[in-house]
């Protein structure tokens, strides 16, 4: 059986070792806070005006500031920075975090359209760290695509202990 990066790795198109090239370098260091700041802002403002209904109700429920905070703490963290998420968050736990939601393939590749064009219009990103960066958005996508296939299996498979309820998850 696949493990999940397997087939974020498949998925993707990406190799785990372009996936994980974030972690050759610091990039928080090398890029600075603000960069994340604006990174995930004009993200956020890409995916709160997109055309597409469909995926701008995946974001309804939450607050445009909050969204971009949660995004720019993770990346931060993530990325050689400081603890700022779990500081405030608890574990990033991408897979729970996003079991609410409908990660599917046509929405990974939504959201990838408006990263890949924020980090091109975000200038003080260089391109070998664009590139490193968008190799781990695609891979993370797709890893969180394998999360939500699974999510949806497990609520099709019946628990053992009991004959009409289906397995928690």
């Amino acid at each position: 059986m696949q493990s999940l990066q397997e087939k974020a790795s498949e998925w993707s198109g990406v190799n785990p070792n372009d996936a994980f090239a974030i972690d050759e370098t610091n990039l928080y260091r090398k890029l600075g806070l603000q960069t994340f700041i604006n990174l995930s802002t004009n993200f956020y403002n890409r995916v709160y005006d997109d055309e597409e209904e469909w995926f701008r109700s995946i974001f309804a429920n939450s607050k445009k500031e909050d969204a971009i905070q949660n995004q720019y703490e993770f990346f931060v963290q993530r990325m050689g920075g400081p603890p700022l998420y779990s500081q405030r968050r608890g574990h990033p736990a991408l897979i729970a975090r996003h079991r609410p939601f409908p990660v599917t393939r046509q929405a990974a590749e939504r959201w990838l359209h408006h990263m890949q064009q924020a980090l091109e219009s975000t200038t003080d990103i260089d391109s070998d760290s664009k590139i490193k960066l968008l190799n781990f958005f695609r891979h993370t996508a797709f890893f969180l695509v394998a999360g939500d296939e699974l999510k949806n299996q497990k609520q099709s498979i019946a628990c053992k202990h009991a004959a009409s309820k289906p397995a928690a998850v």
